[in-house]
């Protein structure tokens, strides 16, 4: 992870969004310790990555929205801010981001 820390504070999300984070965050740690017993139980290698795939789409929503409140509020402030530097250091963030993801 990351040390660096930006200038300005996120705001975060909104308590519905906040809310339902939290609430498929849950559910994925459920998911996982559903998948710890079905490899515990020897089952079916097709049912458990079909599992895993339910996990990964859930995480990639959860990406999209922490993805969608920086765009929205830090990437905005910075860039809207004047600062030169601080608006280059969010867009290598965003690159930096973007990469990691298209792995």
């Amino acid at each position: 992870m990351s040390t660096k820390r930006p200038r300005h504070a996120s705001r975060g999300l909104d308590e519905q969004e906040r809310q339902q984070v939290t609430n498929r965050l849950k559910r994925i740690e459920g998911q996982v310790r559903g998948i710890q017993r079905m490899v515990d139980e020897n089952r079916y290698c097709v049912d458990i990555l079909t599992q895993i795939s339910a996990i990964h789409e859930s995480l990639r929503k959860v990406s999209e929205t922490l993805l969608r409140e920086h765009l929205d509020h830090c990437v905005t402030s910075a860039v809207g801010s004047g600062d030169h530097r601080e608006t280059q250091r969010i867009y290598d963030e965003l690159a930096d981001l973007f990469n990691k993801y298209a792995r």
